[in-house]
């Protein structure tokens, strides 16, 4: 049984509360799987630091990896009380536990105010990655569902994003 708990869209406000340190990764990143056993290790030394150690996969959790605005994997996050930092440092484990039991997160920035993943703009980030998800959900279903040629597909969306402008417009 594995000691790293599994956020999601629902459950991803528990790193508002305590400390954790928190990998975005991708099933298919090869830099993730390498980090894999790692991170595992980690987790089980997370009572010993008095942390939690948790991962979220960014193919099921689009709407998470917007909000944390993930734009590399794996991205690892610390987070403590709602404070959220970039780990940038090396991904051995006696470097991840220095990481905490030296408080050498002290050090790094805190991810500024507009740009924290419990604000306004990235919760509105969330949504757009969400969007992204439904427009990718109507594309697959008139092309695989439907048998749409794609480029009809694409012609749909572009005269739909033009209706929508015109009527905003008015």
């Amino acid at each position: 049984r594995s000691s790293v708990r599994v956020l999601c869209g629902s459950n991803w406000s528990l790193v508002l509360q305590g400390q954790w340190m928190l990998e975005f990764y991708a099933p298919w990143c090869p830099a993730c799987q390498q980090i894999e056993a790692t991170w595992e290790s980690f987790a089980k030394e997370s009572e010993r630091l008095g942390i939690t150690v948790g991962k979220v996969d960014v193919t099921q959790e689009p709407g998470l990896s917007g909000r944390f605005f993930v734009t590399t994997l794996p991205t690892i996050y610390h987070a403590n009380d709602g404070v959220f930092r970039r780990y940038r440092g090396s991904r051995t484990l006696e470097d991840l536990q220095g990481y905490i039991l030296e408080r050498k997160w002290e050090a790094v920035e805190p991810v500024a105010g507009w740009k924290s993943p419990s604000s306004i703009v990235m919760h509105g980030m969330a949504g757009l990655f969400h969007f992204s998800g439904w427009i990718r959900q109507i594309h697959n279903y008139l092309t695989g569902t439907l048998g749409v040629h794609v480029w009809v597909s694409y012609a749909i969306f572009i005269l739909a994003t033009l209706l929508i402008g015109l009527l905003l417009g008015l």
